[in-house]
């Protein structure tokens, strides 16, 4: 692969680990984040004045210290498995993504459409949603991982997860179905074991890591809850932001990403802040002030764009946009975060 960093390239005996997290950190664009997440996080604490004004009754009655603490001690998690993934694909034969990539000004244009549709997806669910009595959409229902005062409605799951299912997934796929094959939309394996496997550990090791360290309320379910509420969180999640976050910024943006910048660690620095900024409005945001507005917008960066980075390494790896949607989202978080509020929701009875 040529590119100008060793992130994604195959392994050889000369590129050691160590060498290549020298390259990482070396990287002008990972200095930058680390300045940039460093600053958010000052002018957060200087924003705040010791107390957080969003809705997440998960992490309300903890201390101010550890919900700022919070996002940090999520991105240590986030490069833990960022360095098993690599660990782990180390010895395979990485797929050559920019093979799938359009040529330099074909794939300007095109994240260029796919950027500006996106944003225009995101305003028109913030005028839907409040047209039909509902939350402004966003890539999460209201209440989604953090929880909220006031659960959402049955109608309003199901409206947002099928806004988003149609605008975010359906429709940029058909469009650029029309030009590229699945395979040149990481849509398809080229090694399904090695996949299969990677899955497996990723999803068991962050797993692990939201129910020991985010969320137990899982566990106080009952047996019947937990057997109905599970596949539905799955379906609704599944349509309403697993598939749209894959679609959108991991079968079509990512190999643009790299064409344009010819980096490996760019391009995830960029899915990375992609998948944070379709974030923008979430259900525990508050805008009823200037100041909670800038807190709200560095929180949903400090949240997100590290979850979307694991999301751009575990893609680059193998060349598989379902990787990270089996393994790093359907089930983790949401099914072990989101099937109580979809229990209380559609009202499963114990």
């Amino acid at each position: 692969m040529n590119v100008r960093d060793p992130l994604p390239a195959r392994s050889t005996a000369n590129a050691s680990l160590k060498g290549q997290l020298r390259a990482i950190s070396a990287h002008r664009g990972v200095q930058l984040a680390a300045a940039l997440w460093i600053l958010g996080n000052l002018a957060a604490l200087w924003l705040a004045h010791g107390a957080l004004p969003f809705d997440r009754p998960a992490v309300a009655q903890l201390p101010f210290s550890v919900q700022m603490a919070a996002p940090s001690l999520g991105m240590i998690e986030i490069f833990a498995l960022m360095l098993l993934t690599f660990l782990i694909t180390r010895a395979r034969v990485i797929p050559d993504m920019l093979v799938r990539a359009p040529e330099h000004r074909t794939a300007w244009r095109e994240t260029a459409l796919v950027l500006g549709y996106a944003a225009l997806g995101q305003v028109g669910g913030w005028i839907l949603g409040p047209a039909l009595g509902f939350r402004p959409f966003s890539f999460h229902i209201a209440g989604s991982v953090f929880g909220c005062s006031q659960p959402p409605a049955r109608a309003e799951v199901c409206v947002w997860a099928l806004y988003n299912f149609l605008v975010f997934a359906v429709a940029p796929y058909l469009y650029f179905r029309r030009r590229y094959t699945n395979s040149e939309l990481n849509l398809r394996s080229t090694d399904r074991r090695k996949d299969a496997w990677l899955i497996l550990i990723v999803l068991l090791v962050e797993s692990a890591f939201e129910l020991i360290a985010l969320d137990k309320s899982l566990f106080r379910l009952s047996a019947h809850q937990m057997l109905l509420g599970a596949p539905l969180t799955f379906f609704v999640f599944f349509l309403g932001t697993v598939l749209p976050t894959m679609v959108l910024i991991y079968a079509i943006l990512l190999p643009r990403y790299l064409r344009l910048t010819g980096s490996a660690i760019s391009t995830v620095l960029l899915g990375g802040l992609t998948y944070a900024l379709m974030h923008i409005v979430e259900g525990w945001s508050a805008f009823d002030s200037p100041r909670n507005a800038a807190l709200s917008l560095i929180f949903v960066v400090l949240q997100y764009f590290g979850p979307g980075m694991i999301k751009s390494v575990l893609t680059l790896r193998t060349g598989n946009a379902w990787v990270h949607a089996i393994g790093y989202h359907a089930v983790a978080p949401h099914v072990i975060v989101d099937t109580p509020l979809m229990v209380k929701t559609f009202g499963i009875l114990p």
